[in-house]
């Protein structure tokens, strides 16, 4: 579990909290990307199924999500009580169910989820981290389950490396370190998942997102 003094908030700094929805909608071509997510999360979800959305912060994501599935149970786990709240605040959120934890610790049993989603999350954490989380993401996954990443890769220009840059300052070296040298589909397979693909590269004004899916 990461230490409080590891834990990076949604925005990289805590002032920035309350920005971080517009600093995301005018940077990251959040409605193409949120989007592409959405669509990949919902091909392979079952009716009535199960998704988690893990770092879920504002909850932009699951919102959505619940108001494009309305059949299916969305659960919204985040660390940040502070943005949970602000989550928990926004139209359609009660069609989420809210959890606080970390994750590393999810609050879920075996087996409960069919499709489980990280978006602009793994990069806030450190390379163990990131192998307790997508271990506990195994956990929770149903057999036949998915796992679908939204997260920054190798920057293949000089613009996206220079863009990145700022990542890196707000979230820290260690914890992006391998997003920069595109290690982040290793990491998923090195944690017991299979079929790691990368749907789809989308270039933003903070570098480059990948798009990644993967089976337990």
């Amino acid at each position: 579990m990461p230490s409080e003094a590891s834990y990076v908030p949604a925005a990289g700094w805590k002032g920035l909290t309350r920005f971080y929805d517009p600093i995301i909608a005018t940077t990251m071509r959040e409605r193409l990307f949120r989007g592409k997510l959405a669509d990949l999360a919902g091909a392979g979800l079952p009716q009535g199924g199960t998704l988690v959305d893990v770092g879920a912060g504002t909850g932009t994501f699951a919102i959505a999500f619940a108001a494009r599935r309305p059949d299916a149970r969305v659960v919204g786990i985040d660390g940040d009580p502070e943005i949970q709240a602000l989550a928990r605040r926004k139209p359609g959120a009660d069609a989420v169910d809210w959890r606080e934890g970390l994750a590393g610790e999810l609050p879920l049993a075996d087996d409960s989820a069919d499709a489980v989603t990280m978006s602009l999350l793994l990069h806030h954490l450190l390379p163990a981290d990131k192998h307790a989380a997508l271990t506990e993401v195994r956990r929770v996954l149903r057999r036949g389950g998915r796992l679908h990443i939204a997260d920054w890769g190798r920057p293949h220009d000089p613009l996206m490396r220079a863009a990145f840059g700022v990542v890196r300052i707000a979230d820290g070296f260690d914890q992006t370190r391998d997003h920069r040298t595109g290690r982040l589909p290793q990491i998923v397979t090195d944690a017991g998942f299979r079929a790691v693909t990368c749907r789809a590269r989308i270039r933003t004004g903070f570098g480059s997102l990948e798009i990644l899916t993967a089976t337990p």
